[in-house]
């Protein structure tokens, strides 16, 4: 099987800030054993293969270092980055395994900005056992939590439990029990949290622990941001339409911006640069996979 793989970084102009992606392109896509051998190899939290290589439609899936990922924003706005680039500006459609996502890609000056369209959302209340395991493996208290946004489950083409914190310096001190919250998570199909602070009506900071894909925590996590503005509109939280910017990846060192537009209804909009990254650079560190 014969393709491209591509380094990325998305929601970014800084290779030393976003989230690592890798891209694969090719005429047909690998099988899922070969997938996940090149994700492993890639190292970074989500690897996006693409089939075919040229065209206006493209069949997508996502891979992290240990399994395949129903659905990944920051991989497909590396890719949307790295299509615009090679093909043109326009609109792509990205055919993944729940649904076709549109991802609208246009140069922005010297950088490309990718928009993806979501899949629609859903929201779903969170049962006071599983907040309370979760709380549980972070190692926080419910007292802890904003009353006004409580938790839920939220979905754009991926589960997440949000939990929404009071205070910034809680959610700055993120040190989690991985293998209790893996086997939580991966026990109630979820894909990460989505750890939020809210510093005003249009502006988020987020932490995204990803412990099932084999990862502490995403630098950048466009599905869940998807998925946040959602539940918020859901929620009657906002008023929409209306748009938010998600700042992630801070703590860790790998500043990112997400731009979040969310319409009265339908998918959500979620948009980003991305910029190359060299495989054996310092300033791409991998997501490191722990056993």
């Amino acid at each position: 099987m014969t393709g491209t793989l591509y380094r990325l970084s998305a929601f970014t102009r800084d290779p030393r800030g976003g989230n690592p992606a890798g891209v694969w392109l090719g005429e047909t896509l690998p099988d899922p054993g070969t997938m996940r051998r090149i994700a492993a190899e890639v190292g970074y939290s989500e690897t996006a293969f693409l089939a075919p290589r040229h065209g206006e439609t493209r069949q997508v899936r996502y891979y992290s270092p240990e399994a395949e990922v129903s659905f990944c924003g920051h991989a497909t706005v590396a890719a949307g980055v790295l299509l615009g680039r090679l093909e043109g500006a326009g609109t792509y459609r990205l055919v993944t395994s729940v649904g076709e996502v549109p991802v609208t890609v246009e140069q922005d000056g010297d950088d490309w900005r990718a928009s993806l369209v979501s899949v629609a959302p859903a929201v779903r209340s969170a049962a006071p056992e599983l907040v309370e395991a979760a709380l549980a493996s972070l190692g926080w208290q419910a007292h802890e939590l904003d009353p006004a946004l409580p938790p839920a489950q939220a979905y754009a083409g991926a589960w997440h439990l949000v939990l929404a914190v009071a205070s910034k310096s809680r959610l700055d001190e993120l040190h989690y029990d991985f293998p209790a919250l893996k086997a939580l998570m991966q026990r109630e199909h979820l894909t990460t949290l989505q750890l939020v602070w809210r510093e005003s009506a249009s502006r988020f900071h987020a932490r995204d622990p990803f412990p099932v894909g084999g990862v502490v925590e995403d630098p950048a996590t466009g599905a869940a941001a998807a998925a946040l503005g959602g539940y918020l509109r859901a929620a009657g939280s906002i008023d929409t339409p209306t748009r938010l910017t998600i700042l992630q990846g801070e703590a860790m060192g790998r500043p990112s911006r997400l731009e979040v537009t969310v319409p009265s209804s339908g998918g959500i909009v979620v948009t980003g640069t991305a910029v190359d990254l060299e495989p054996t650079s310092d300033d791409a560190p991998r997501s490191a996979p722990l056993g």
